[in-house]
Parts: structure tokens; C-alpha cells; sequence
């Protein structure tokens, strides 16, 4: 997959530094791991996204296959925003949807801009892949994240469950 870059200024009274958001192929290991970084501050779960991580194969089979999606947004060459999600093939047609698994944006630098243009460029990428939507879940009492999604999409109310897989016999 080829990295795209695109730079995205904001123009507001105060000055925000330039960002660019950049789509993760498989060179793009070290800043995978930025943003796993980003994601385990965000979500104020440190052990899950930085304890245990893949190693480097295993990330960079992942940023090149057709099945997932990185994007970074940063600003020179620190990482202020990521979002990792799902190609999934439908099999009742020809088609497939992209889910958006996990989005999230240094808090210093949120009211930026920086989810909506990783959306945005998401949504190229989606249509150039020919995904005939883009889905996430939102928890609720998240009001940034809910405000954030009902602003680029439609709202659909449903349950959600975990499912543990069997446990062996052995």
C-alpha cells in the first residue's frame, strides 16, 4: 500500500501547527507502534496496547494486507492522532465494509480538526476501495466521540455483545 499524505491547515484565532495525515503501509512499523502508544494514553489502558505487542513481522504483515487500516495524523514527526480499522468482506454481495476499531487523539491537541480529516481521508481510501460504508461504535457517555460521529454519519441505536469463545476440555 502506498503512504498518502495529505496536510491539513486549521486557520483559527489561535495558531494550531499543520498536521498531515498519513495512511501506515508496511515500512511504517515505528510509527504503528507511536500509535499503539497513543492509543493505550488515550484509552488509559497502557498494559493492553504497549505490554505485549507484536513484533515487527507480525505488524508489518498486518500494514500490508488488504484487511487493515492504520492511519496517523502528525505533526512534524510526532504522532498526534491514530486510527486503526477493519476491511471486512460481505458475502452476500460483492462489497465490503470498513469498521473503525479504534480512534484517538493526544489530548493536547483535540478540537483540531485531527479525527475529522482521519475520517476524511478514511472515507477516500473506502471509496477507492470500493467499501460501501464505514461503521464505529461509540460508548456511551462519550459525548465528544458521539458529537464527533453524528456530525459525519447517521446514528443507529444497537446492542452490542461479547462472546466468550469455548473454553477447551483439556
Amino acid at each position: 500500500m502506498s503512504n498518502v499524505r495529505r496536510r491539513y491547515a486549521r486557520s483559527h484565532m489561535q495558531a494550531h501547527p499543520v498536521f498531515r495525515v498519513q495512511i501506515l503501509g508496511g515500512e511504517d512499523v515505528r510509527v504503528m507502534r507511536e500509535v499503539l502508544s497513543l492509543f493505550g494514553e488515550a484509552f488509559n489502558e497502557r498494559t493492553t496496547y504497549a505490554e505485549a505487542q507484536p513484533d515487527d513481522s507480525y505488524l508489518r504483515q498486518l500494514l500490508s494486507s488488504g484487511a487493515f487500516v492504520a492511519l496517523a495524523a502528525l505533526s512534524e514527526a510526532e504522532v498526534v492522532g491514530g486510527l486503526a480499522a477493519y476491511v471486512l468482506p460481505k458475502f452476500e454481495q460483492a462489497r465490503s465494509e470498513i469498521y473503525i476499531y479504534d480512534l484517538a487523539v493526544d489530548e493536547s491537541r483535540r478540537r483540531q480538526g485531527i479525527a475529522t480529516a482521519m475520517i476524511e481521508e478514511l472515507k477516500k481510501l473506502a471509496q477507492a476501495r470500493g467499501a460501501y460504508v464505514i461503521f464505529v461504535q461509540a460508548d456511551h457517555g462519550d459525548e465528544a466521540a458521539i458529537s464527533l460521529y453524528t456530525k459525519l454519519g447517521a446514528r443507529e441505536d444497537v446492542l452490542h455483545f461479547d462472546i466468550a469463545p469455548r473454553k477447551s476440555d483439556a
